[in-house]
């Protein structure tokens, strides 16, 4: 919380259109026992509604830009993305002096995509708030990894009526609600943190692997490898937020491979190679592709007869076969040999997944062993690498990869 006796809400963005929404806003803020920071990101002007701390030319100077020079060009765009910029810089900055506890802002697409981009910029665990037109629509690219919270304008954001009053009412009750609701501080008994990758098809592995742990007086945080489980566990890896991974479940890289909707980027199992904290990595679900209902796999797939499951009717599980498995031993060799700490491989002989068991419809051990030779012909000798006559799910299985785990645990220790 910030220095001073009452919790302090920033609001943000264009104050130059939409200053009287934001008055009203203020004083629902304010008439709350909160103070306020106001940051304006309005590139035509601001407000004499109510005092400004960081006009919007410091915003444009914090990207290494120029308000003037952006207002004669006339470039919507261009101007949009240097605001972006600016406002994340202005906003983390403020955040780091302790200015504010919590922040708030409102919009249409364009102000809520300045808006949001800074409220990204901000830590997991500060409290935000964005009224936007856009909440009921694709939410994705305006919350990204983050914890930012979206409220429906229900109306646009153009001049105060009986219903953007309410939202915006409400609102304030939630930002403030939010800043008051402070956590419990750090507890010197806390325990070490493990990140763990899980799937519906790897749940039975991780869950022995977590309660295990969980015995050892290890703290699990659980990510569902849908592509956003996946980029947010690395994103809390590089903010030096856990202290190791158990990658059982890397699936998210058949996505990519092939184009499923799963994926998580090219970046996927880097951030703890970059940290050097232990990790290990087994190949879970490697096995399938995911797509939405069966009609959106694409055409392609369909024309060459690749196996396809109905998981359920949103998602579409394709089978990888054997070029798109020896692609991916060569991309976790290669992620795993540029690892700065202690890393290992645990592999699963007699199936990746449920689907992957022996009989059952993935069990394709070619395709498997496509994987497997090629990742271990590429790995750096000095990593461990070991395959497990088991299936992924098997009580073996999840208690080989409990010891490894703690194992690499222990050599990171030696090694400090």
């Amino acid at each position: 919380m910030t220095i001073g006796a009452m919790p302090t809400i920033l609001m943000i963005g264009a104050f130059d259109t939409k200053g009287p929404e934001y008055e009203f806003l203020r004083r629902q803020i304010v008439s709350r026992g909160c103070g306020d920071v106001t940051v304006n990101t309005g590139t035509l002007g601001t407000t004499d509604l109510f005092p400004v701390d960081v006009e919007a030319d410091e915003v444009a100077r914090a990207a290494g830009g120029d308000l003037a020079a952006v207002r004669e060009k006339q470039d919507r765009g261009e101007a949009m993305k240097l605001m972006s910029a600016g406002a994340a810089a202005v906003v983390r900055r403020l955040y780091e002096q302790k200015k504010f506890d919590g922040v708030i802002g409102m919009g249409g697409t364009g102000g809520s995509s300045v808006v949001a981009a800074a409220m990204r910029a901000l830590p997991i665990g500060v409290p935000k708030l964005l009224v936007s037109t856009a909440a009921g629509a694709n939410a994705g690219p305006y919350v990204g990894l983050s914890d930012l919270v979206m409220m429906p304008s229900i109306v646009d954001v153009a001049g105060l009526n009986r219903v953007l009053r309410v939202v915006l009412t409400r609102a304030a009750g939630a930002i403030c609600g939010m800043v008051g609701a402070a956590p419990p501080p750090p507890s010197a008994e806390e325990r070490p943190v493990i990140a763990a990758t899980m799937f519906g098809n790897t749940t039975q592995c991780v869950n022995g692997c977590r309660e295990a742990l969980e015995r050892q007086g290890y703290e699990v945080l659980v990510f569902h490898a849908t592509g956003a489980g996946g980029r947010t566990m690395e994103m809390l890896v590089d903010q030096g937020l856990v202290d190791a991974v158990l990658d059982i479940t890397t699936t998210e890289w058949a996505d990519e491979v092939a184009g499923g909707i799963f994926n998580a980027g090219s970046d996927r199992l880097s951030a703890p190679g970059r940290r050097g904290i232990p990790h290990l990595v087994a190949p879970g679900c490697v096995d399938m592709v995911n797509f939405g209902p069966i009609e959106t796999v694409p055409q392609k797939y369909r024309d060459a007869g690749r196996k396809l499951y109905e998981w359920n009717p949103s998602v579409t599980l394709m089978r990888t076969n054997v070029e798109e498995n020896r692609r991916m031993g060569e991309i976790f060799a290669e992620k795993l040999n540029a690892a700065r700490g202690p890393v290992a491989v645990l592999v699963p002989l007699r199936g990746v997944s449920v689907l992957d068991g022996d009989g059952q419809p993935f069990c394709d051990r070619a395709a498997d062993r496509a994987m497997f030779d090629t990742l271990r012909a590429k790995l750096r000798p000095d990593i461990p690498y070991v395959e497990l006559d088991a299936n992924i799910n098997d009580a073996d299985f999840s208690m080989r990869a409990t010891e490894m785990m703690l194992g690499l645990i222990g050599a990171a220790k030696g090694r400090g």
